[in-house]
């Protein structure tokens, strides 16, 4: 029997307006799915009109402007509907889903879904729960030691994956989920023999981990930021007084 690594993967990458989760927009998705390293990946593609400014910052970095999603995209009620249903398809077919740096994509999915559909990820999954593989907390986790950045594009570099159009959310999410391939057969007498559940539950542990391990560097350069620690998803902030 092949190794999880060896077998069906799906992988999910956004892009938004920016990086706050709670305020920021999705405004292009994809999933992918894969079934064997060697097969063709089946790739859907949402591309949403936001209805808010596209800042100059981000469109810098995707290329997507306000003009281009205004005559392009859908809006966002159907579009997250959409996505959460695939996901959810995904989870009741047990295939594992990739997402590289999942609190961030994960929860703004989720607070597009309370925006839009009055709902929550958690709500169309249902009874069914994803079994999500990070490779930015595997490789941390992994190869602990090794120096330099873990972003998609130095992790592609380091393992090998070919990256062709960064930043667009295809292509991330396929090159996400080949390095998690190649993390597998890298480190395969670690990972074999661990089931997709037990190696989701891991990785909470371990980000919280490097969570506080970050937390710490900051507090020693003297920088406020906050880390979250929790893993795939963010918790709803309070409600404010």
């Amino acid at each position: 029997m092949p190794s999880w690594f060896d077998g069906p993967l799906a992988a999910f990458d956004t892009e938004t307006t920016g990086i706050d989760v709670e305020e920021d927009r999705i405004v292009s998705a994809a999933l992918v799915v894969q079934e064997t390293p060697r097969s063709t990946p089946r790739v859907t593609r949402w591309l949403v009109n936001p209805g808010v400014d596209i800042p100059e910052a981000a469109t810098a970095v995707h290329g997507l402007t306000a003009g281009h999603l205004q005559m392009n995209g859908r809006w966002p009620a159907p579009v997250m509907e959409e996505i959460a249903r695939a996901l959810a398809e995904q989870a009741m077919a047990g295939r594992p889903l990739v997402v590289m740096n999942a609190p961030f994509d994960l929860t703004l999915l989720d607070r597009e879904l309370r925006r839009h559909r009055a709902s929550s990820l958690a709500a169309y999954l249902g009874t069914q729960s994803l079994c999500v593989l990070d490779p930015r907390v595997l490789d941390k986790h992994l190869d602990r030691y090794r120096k330099g950045r873990r972003t998609l594009t130095d992790l592609c570099e380091h393992y090998g994956v070919e990256l062709s159009g960064a930043h667009e959310a295809a292509a991330d999410a396929t090159a996400s989920l080949q390095v998690v391939r190649a993390l597998g057969q890298t480190f395969a007498t670690r990972l074999e023999g661990l089931s997709v559940a037990e190696l989701h539950a891991l990785q909470a542990v371990w980000h919280a981990a490097q969570a506080r391990g970050l937390q710490a560097w900051f507090a020693r350069n003297g920088t406020e930021e906050a880390v979250d620690p929790h893993w795939p998803l963010r918790p709803d902030l309070p409600a404010a007084a």
